[in-house]
């Protein structure tokens, strides 16, 4: 029976719903009806928020042939759009669109499994039927984390549709599906590093370097080693090829609470780094690192892949970590939601293989790792993490399992004591993905600030400079000996000497014998130029000789390459040097008000500190910090959050633009 108040779609959701659970739409909205508070308002979707979730619990008890019968991505779409458009007319879709755009998709058969070209199949996974926008697959996302993430959600839309105008297509639509699909098939499928016994909750998530795949070479200092690589959620593990077989794998251990972590890396001939294509993993158990290449002709997209997926697995044990996420239950779920964003990484790039897109798009850590209060946002999905009831066929838990993914063993007695939590939290649910929603959302809005900010620092020009760099280096050579004596001496490398040095200088701030301590070092310093004297030095050093060969037994391609990164590195330094004045003048003549009015009240704050705080107690306290912080007690207290406020606030500030003219005024 149609109900007047609903669209067209809406009313079609509605029926399938009621087939779904055996019932009738009266009932259903009667159901409904009896619960739900007129005052809130918006019926028509809030009854849509009603039904569809029971529906999608019948969905996800048989995902795997729903998905492929495609019944799975006919029904969820229907549901987005019933979502956006409950009542009235279905909205007209964006007049952006073109010809090209209104052709459907009938491919034939043979042509099932061609991945989306930006160039070729984009313009035919566009049809006349309505399109979904962000909120609802965001919404979709937040009800089963199949197809997005409501963490990473938005991200995962805004990459999906760039070339649609930022509308999702059904046909682009169910690709991504059967994509998700074909993926987990292929993961299951890939066989266990040789020598390796992977644990109950040990997944395979990417793998390359097999006869099928393209190459990935170890190098351990001036040999290179041919092998394969194979990622799971817990550890690396690279199996070298042996004559005719490989050797047993090399595990590099993710999981462990180390000061461990991995970044890009330069690989090349001689050792020059000329091939910015590799990753390298640092641990306190590998002395020298883990350097691994994937070698490929033009980019280093199959590296910036692996390092995205390798540093997803670190943030994911790190942020269970932090959050002392000590229940196997909660530990699992977020196992499982990071293991269904790294498929749909897979699967958006064989859909996107001429442009691929950016990994972290598509990762949760990765991704909030890098945006400004990203950290706040993860606080909250700790949070929420609390209150995720795994048993419920819709978690990302129960999908994996129901994908023919194995289950970790987890007590009965752990999975019924984290349920009855679940039942005395359950009100609050919606509260945490309001807090969690808010989160994202701010930290995107400040996401844009950053970029608005980047965006005009890469309009400013670099330039070079001369062969004076290398005399100053050369001239620096004498200070290297008192840097490196003060290094050791700030990093408590030599604890006696360090608070040797503490006491002198309490002594002589609180003495106030600052005046006489120069005079010592000043008096030092005419000893210094005696002994000079003395020892004729004049004779024998008549002029400073500034060597251009950096490496006395390097070669003249290795010279030229090390030149050539010490010139970029330079150049570096010198463009970030002129940022940082055009930001500090943005800030003095207010062009960035909010940050303006932020260092208007701290130094007006400095100011009255220093008026009514004698100088030697600020100065004692700021040397007993200092050395403090970089002990290490100093390290367990640290805080990382604050530094992360600062240079967030640094980053969003836009600096003064600046103009290259060939004629002076």
């Amino acid at each position: 029976m149609e109900r007047k108040h609903l669209s067209s779609i809406a009313n079609h959701v509605l029926r399938t719903t009621a087939q779904e659970l055996g019932t009738s739409v009266e009932h259903l909205a009667e159901e409904f009806e009896a619960g739900w508070n007129p005052e809130v308002g918006d019926y028509s979707r809030k009854l849509m928020e009603f039904c569809s979730p029971k529906a999608l619990i019948n969905l996800c008890q048989n995902i795997e042939e729903r998905l492929n019968n495609g019944s799975y991505s006919r029904f969820t779409y229907d549901m987005m759009l019933a979502w956006e458009n409950p009542s009235g007319a279905l909205l007209e879709k964006p007049q952006a669109e073109n010809e090209d755009s209104k052709i459907s998709v009938n491919l034939p058969p043979e042509q099932d499994d061609i991945p989306l070209f930006y160039s070729d199949l984009m313009p035919l996974l566009v049809n006349d039927e309505p399109s979904v926008g962000e909120d609802a697959f965001l919404w979709l996302g937040s009800l089963v984390p199949l197809v997005a993430d409501i963490v990473n959600g938005r991200f995962t839309f805004e990459t999906l549709t760039a070339p649609t105008g930022n509308r999702l297509f059904f046909p682009a639509y169910d690709k991504f599906l059967k994509e998700i699909d074909n993926c987990m098939k292929h993961l299951q499928k890939q066989a266990t590093p040789k020598g390796v016994e992977l644990a109950d909750d040990e997944y395979i998530l990417h793998v390359e370097g097999t006869a099928t795949t393209q190459r990935v070479v170890r190098h351990i200092e001036g040999t290179s080693w041919p092998g394969s690589l194979t990622l799971t959620n817990h550890a690396l593990y690279f199996e070298a090829s042996g004559v005719l077989t490989y050797d047993d794998a090399l595990k590099i251990d993710l999981s462990r609470d180390l000061e461990h972590g991995v970044k890009p890396a330069a690989t090349g001939p001689w050792g020059a780094p000329l091939f910015d294509k590799a990753i390298i993993y640092e641990s306190p158990e590998f002395q020298e690192g883990v350097l691994l290449e994937f070698p490929e002709m033009t980019s280093s997209t199959r590296r910036d892949h692996w390092l995205a997926l390798t540093k997803e697995v670190l943030l994911m044990h790190k942020f269970l970590s932090i959050f002392k996420t000590e229940s196997p239950i909660q530990a699992w779920e977020m196992h499982a939601r990071t293991i269904l964003s790294i498929i749909r990484l897979h699967a958006a790039r064989e859909m996107l293989r001429i442009c691929p897109p950016d990994p972290s798009k598509f990762l949760i850590f990765s991704l909030y790792d890098e945006l400004p209060k990203g950290d706040y946002v993860l606080e909250q999905l700790a949070e929420s993490l609390n209150k995720v009831n795994i048993a419920q066929p819709c978690s990302g838990h129960s999908i994996l399992r129901k994908m023919n993914f194995s289950e970790p063993t987890i007590s009965e007695i752990e999975e019924k004591g984290v349920n009855e939590k679940r039942e005395t939290i359950a009100g609050s649910e919606d509260d945490d993905k309001t807090s969690l929603e808010t989160a994202i959302n701010q930290t995107r809005k400040e996401q844009r600030e950053v970029v608005n900010a980047k965006e005009a620092i890469e309009g400013l020009k670099d330039e070079g400079i001369g062969e004076n760099v290398l005399i100053l280096m050369e001239l620096q050579k004498p200070l290297k000996s008192g840097f490196m004596w003060f290094r050791e001496t700030h990093s408590w490398e030599r604890p006696g000497t360090t608070l040797v040095v503490i006491a002198i200088v309490t002594v002589i701030v609180y003495k106030e014998w600052v005046g006489k301590a120069i005079s010592a070092g000043l008096l030092v310093l005419v000893a210094k130029m005696i002994q000079a004297r003395q020892e004729k030095l004049k004779d024998k050093q008549k002029e400073i000789t500034v060597c251009t060969a950096f490496k006395p037994t390097a070669s003249t391609r290795e010279n030229i390459v090390s030149a050539q990164y010490m010139y970029m590195t330079i150049c570096q330094i010198i463009h970030q040097a002129n940022v940082t004045i055009l930001k500090l003048h943005s800030v003095l003549v207010s062009r960035a008000p909010k940050h303006a009015n932020v260092m208007m009240v701290g130094i007006t704050g400095l100011a009255i500190l220093l008026a009514v705080t004698p100088l030697k107690y600020l100065i004692i306290s700021a040397v007993f910090h200092w050395m403090i912080m970089r002990s290490k007690l100093g390290k367990y207290m640290k805080n990382n959050q604050n530094e992360r406020r600062v240079k967030e606030w640094w980053d969003s500030i836009p600096p003064t633009s600046v103009r290259i003219v060939d004629q002076c005024l």
